[in-house]
């Protein structure tokens, strides 16, 4: 199983390429990112978080599951909701749990994909599913939540990471 890379780790801040190969080699990727999320209580996992610099995600939260390749986010409703947040790659040195933070984001979004098969992919989400589908997206250009927060906080998450 591969390990969840950590902050520091430069493929974190890599934009990720886009998924080109439809393949079983894609199939049996998707497979080792479940297990890696699962394997640490995770409810989703973009690529890069597991030294993959490819444009894919994983999830599993409230109630949905799957998995997009190649997606493409965007707003739907930009009314932002606060709510705690953390990440599987930004864990706490001394316990290796992931560190919460309050973290403002759209509360709706819609994310547009292909699946493993290159099948297309289209799914609104509100609420934790469109938290996550944010969150890994931001994965997959480099981004993570703490590049939301105040510098301040982010500093403070990064001292304890």
């Amino acid at each position: 199983m591969r390990d969840i890379r950590v902050v520091g780790d430069p493929v974190l801040r890599t934009p990720a390429e886009p998924v080109t190969g439809f393949d079983r080699e894609l199939r049996h990727l998707i497979e080792e990112m479940f297990q890696a999320m699962y394997a640490v209580n995770g409810v989703g996992l973009a690529g890069p978080q597991i030294g993959v610099p490819k444009r894919l995600f994983v999830y599993d939260i409230s109630g949905r599951k799957g998995h997009v390749v190649n997606p493409v986010l965007t707003v739907d409703d930009p009314e932002e909701v606060v709510d705690e947040e953390g990440c599987l790659s930004v864990p706490d040195r001394a316990t290796g749990k992931p560190i919460y933070a309050p973290v403002a984001r759209a509360s709706g979004v819609t994310v547009e994909g292909v699946d493993r098969l290159e099948r297309p992919v289209r799914i609104r989400a509100r609420g934790s599913l469109a938290r996550c589908f944010q969150h890994e997206t931001e994965h997959l250009d480099g981004r993570l939540y703490v590049d939301r927060l105040p510098r301040n906080e982010a500093r403070s998450i990064m001292l304890r990471a």
